[in-house]
């Protein structure tokens, strides 16, 4: 197994080259869970898996809560599926609420604050309601809980870490929030080893080839936490060894051969490159400060047989979209043909209107 062993078969496990689902909420069910802190490119990185599909496809199954946006595993967005937003949680938020407590400090957000913004909110969204957040900071300060200064960001956070709040419908083309109760008051509990056992298997399963470091990284979960769910799932893996790291295979998965023929536009902030803390086999050294940001941004990539090889953008004017691209080595004529392929595929995932 090789780099480019790796990187296409991330392709494959990912469901980017090739997929086995039709619907959006059985496609992050597989993935676990999508980074979607830019929400247009979160239903980018939605639509690429599924072919064919197009953004109102993706909005409508956020719309009818079947895929919820929220912050679980790390401080962080995540698009994550109806059916494991509740254990997930559970498993995850009392990591990232601990990781919080500093800034909280900071901001004078205490327990007690903490607890009355959860109440109004909680009574504020009451009864199916859906509010923005600009309508739910308008009712913290009608209690005289002052927002300001990133304020109102970590009492929305720990809303959503405390099961109380998730996203909600769209609202004149604005995101919202809602109750999660009222959301998904199906409440599927794992004990806390299936919790874990759970998530080492969807994660090794869905982002193979990937080692246990990878997945310490993307679950947001201690070391020890880490290695005793991969060691509870082992049995249904193969491990490879390559430069001394060791990678995690489903029994089941057959390397593919490199296709010269494969070209995506991903999204930013896309799994198939955050997924890893080591992103050698898809993100060339020469490439990783214009993908990768000195502050952790993540930007669209052009990935050519699984390595990135230049950056994109978009511009939407009116009824157009517009596709710029960077590339990292100046490409050939065939290459630039398959990339304006790949844009027309993004269009057409855009203007849609069905």
């Amino acid at each position: 197994m090789s780099l480019a062993n790796i990187a296409a078969a991330r392709l494959i496990s990912q469901q980017i080259a090739g997929t086995k689902f039709r619907v959006a909420k059985d496609l992050v069910d597989w993935m676990g869970a999508m980074q979607a802190q830019d929400y247009a490119m979160a239903k980018w990185a939605v639509g690429i898996r599924l072919p064919g599909s197009t953004e109102r496809v993706v909005e409508t199954a956020i719309d009818n809560g079947e895929i919820l946006r929220t912050h679980l595993l790390r401080p962080t967005w995540h698009l994550v599926s109806a059916n494991d937003i509740h254990w997930m949680l559970e498993l995850t938020a009392p990591k990232i609420k601990a990781s919080l407590k500093s800034r909280d400090r900071e901001l004078e957000l205490s327990e007690a604050i903490l607890t009355k913004s959860n109440t109004i909110i909680e009574k504020t969204l009451g009864g199916g309601r859906t509010l923005t957040r600009d309508e739910i900071i308008d009712e913290l300060k009608k209690a005289k809980i002052a927002t300001g200064n990133n304020r109102a960001s970590h009492l929305l956070v720990h809303a959503e870490l405390d099961g109380i709040i998730c996203s909600g419908a769209i609202k004149g083309r604005k995101q919202t929030y809602a109750l999660l109760e009222e959301r998904v008051p199906q409440k599927k509990r794992l004990t806390r080893e299936d919790a874990l056992t759970t998530l080492a298997k969807r994660y090794f399963s869905s982002l193979c080839p990937a080692t246990l470091q990878d997945f310490t990284w993307w679950s947001g979960l201690s070391a020890g936490d880490a290695k005793r769910a991969s060691e509870m799932v082992k049995s249904d893996f193969i491990l490879e060894t390559i430069d001394s790291r060791i990678y995690w295979v489903t029994h089941s998965f057959s390397f593919p051969k490199t296709d010269n023929e494969s070209v995506y536009l991903l999204p930013a902030f896309d799994e198939f490159i955050i997924s890893y803390s080591n992103r050698a086999a898809s993100l060339p050294f020469e490439g990783k400060r214009k993908a990768v940001s000195d502050n952790g941004i993540f930007r669209p990539t052009i990935v050519v047989n699984g390595q990135v090889m230049g950056i994109w953008k978009r511009t939407i004017k009116k009824d157009k979209v517009l596709v710029e691209t960077s590339y990292f080595q100046k490409p050939d004529k065939p290459m630039k043909g398959k990339v304006e392929q790949a844009a027309l595929l993004y269009k057409h995932f855009i203007n849609s209107k069905s």
